[in-house]
């Protein structure tokens, strides 16, 4: 008996060998600059979005969007609200495809409200929809009770007609948006902002409209705003144009619409392609392919601050692979190396909001369709809401691209907290964190050379916690995520050890850090994520 224990220990250590042998240790130093805020975002960055899709949108002989949408939600359902809640407060965005397609219910509408149809020749094969004023109490009265924050994306298309296929022209007919919009205001609903239309700009998704005419019909939707908001103690911010960013109609749109117009420009990110795509997971992994977008966030930031240093820039929508999102990748772990390393570049470009695709819907919801039960991404939009602050710090690293490393103050205390994601699948990264306040770099040192912007020859003995003898034995805050039994495509997240999972109240659990002593090197594992906070960083643009 204890011959046959010995075999089989002998043969499952063998088996395991390859994979220990495989895995490396690589020590990386980052050097965090503490003194100046390199961009902001808003205290309230992570968005989520509700859509209009009825049961029957589907792709790729799937139809993943069941009764998620804004006209059929079950909006009691408590799970819904406990996750609203658990951001205290949750920005929503109610758009996508079918809100062109949009009429409200209200006023001097003469048309029958009829819920979205199958339409073979109609706009992304559907019918006009129609919103009833009931339901837009139910939809305010939840956002009230959880402190959700509005974003609502109006029918840009109404009035128009089309030129030519895919083309529509026109002046936007505002009647039926104006009696929403008073509908609204004497009903005592807050409306953070107003988006007008989606997926519009450029050559469009499903259909367009030129950027000079676009920037006419802003100009009308802002002295409505303007009008009807004029008693209220706050306006809602007007945003635009919800579509894939297009250099020069962006710059059109801004320099025909005019200085203070549009307060935010939004613009959709769908980088990882089709959701049929079965080198989706290859995509997220790979550092190079993740940093190409990085050009779209650059190139909007530079035609904000030339055409309308006015605005701020949100992404609107995104949700990595387009078409409902990637099955059994979008809704699983893996998908979150994508989306933190999403919202870690776009904050890095003065991106002050981040709307992911969805909070409930299609593949790529953050919850699940049918039990509410929050997905992994759920998970990791919520330690960024608690722990990111606004001001972005520089990162310098010697690291190889897998290791992606982004860091920010710390949200309402002192210190900074870090994000650390590893892609590799191997190596196993022991991490010192320097300040730059404490390098001491002697000008014409042999030993100093430069990559980058990152000095090589730092002195080992250099410590973050900078020159205070009491902060020797400050503690930091660990949050290891990684996925259930180590497969990068579970649908549950592990946070340092401890499965996530809804407590028998059906509520959110704790997300509590694990204290680890500040002098040891941080260890992020093959294929995980920690996010890391620094109580005692001093970094003077902090406080």
């Amino acid at each position: 008996m204890v011959n046959d224990s010995m075999k089989l220990f002998v043969l499952l250590f063998l088996a395991s060998l390859p994979g220990i042998l495989a895995q490396e240790t690589a020590d990386a130093t980052i050097v965090v600059k503490g003194s100046t805020i390199i961009a902001e975002t808003d205290h309230n960055f992570i968005c989520a979005t509700i859509d209009w899709w009825p049961h029957d949108k589907c792709n790729y002989n799937q139809c993943p969007w069941g009764e998620s949408s804004i006209l059929n939600l079950d909006l009691s359902h408590p799970s819904l609200a406990n996750a609203i809640q658990a951001f205290n407060p949750l920005r929503i965005r109610i758009g996508g495809s079918l809100q062109d397609q949009v009429v409200y219910n209200v006023g001097s509408l003469n048309s029958p409200c009829q819920p979205f149809q199958k339409k073979s020749d109609g706009l992304f094969g559907f019918s006009m929809g129609c919103l009833n004023m009931d339901r837009w109490d139910e939809i305010n009265h939840l956002f009230n009770k959880t402190g959700a924050i509005m974003t609502f994306g109006l029918n840009a298309l109404y009035g128009r007609h089309q030129i030519r296929k895919g083309v529509w022209g026109g002046a936007w007919d505002s009647i039926n948006a104006q009696d929403f919009i008073e509908y609204t205001i004497s009903k005592g609903y807050e409306i953070d902002s107003w988006e007008f239309g989606n997926e519009l700009s450029g050559s469009g998704v499903g259909a367009s409209v030129n950027a000079e005419q676009y920037g006419k019909d802003l100009i009308n939707l802002k002295a409505i705003i303007n009008k009807l908001y004029k008693k209220s103690d706050s306006r809602p911010l007007l945003l635009a144009p919800g579509g894939f960013y297009n250099q020069d109609w962006y710059a059109k749109l801004l320099q025909v619409s005019g200085t203070d117009v549009v307060n935010v420009i939004t613009h959709h990110i769908y980088n990882l392609g089709p959701g049929v795509d079965p080198h989706l997971v290859n995509k997220i992994l790979d550092p190079h392919y993740l940093s190409q977008i990085s050009g779209t966030f650059r190139d909007l930031e530079l035609n904000i601050q030339k055409n309308g240093p006015w605005a701020s820039a949100w992404v609107g929508e995104s949700g990595g692979a387009y078409n409902s999102g990637g099955r059994l990748v979008s809704n699983t772990f893996v998908n979150s190396f994508w989306y933190l390393d999403q919202l870690g570049m776009a904050s890095k470009y003065n991106t002050r909001a981040y709307c992911r695709q969805t909070l409930i819907g299609g593949n790529y919801g953050l919850l699940n369709l049918t039990t509410f039960v929050p997905n992994p991404d759920f998970y990791s939009a919520l330690l960024w809401h608690r722990l990111m602050g606004k001001s972005v710090l520089t990162v310098d690293s010697d690291a190889s691209p897998f290791l992606r490393v982004y860091a920010h103050c710390s949200k309402g205390r002192a210190g900074i907290t870090l994000l650390l994601i590893n892609l590799s699948n191997q190596t196993d990264f022991r991490i010192t964190v320097q300040n730059d306040i404490n390098i001491n770099v002697r000008r014409g040192e042999q030993t100093i050379q430069r990559k980058g912007s990152f000095i090589h020859g730092l002195k080992r003995t250099v410590s973050w916690v900078g020159r205070r003898a009491s902060d020797i034995t400050t503690m930091r805050e660990e949050y290891r995520l990684t996925p259930m039994d180590g497969q990068i495509r579970s649908q549950t997240m592990v946070l340092n050890g401890t499965p996530l999972e809804l407590t028998e109240n059906g509520d959110i659990p704790a997300l509590d850090p694990v204290l680890v002593d500040v002098e040891s090197p941080i260890s992020v594992a093959p294929l995980s994520i920690a996010f890391v906070a620094l109580p005692h960083f001093e970094a003077a643009a902090c406080v």
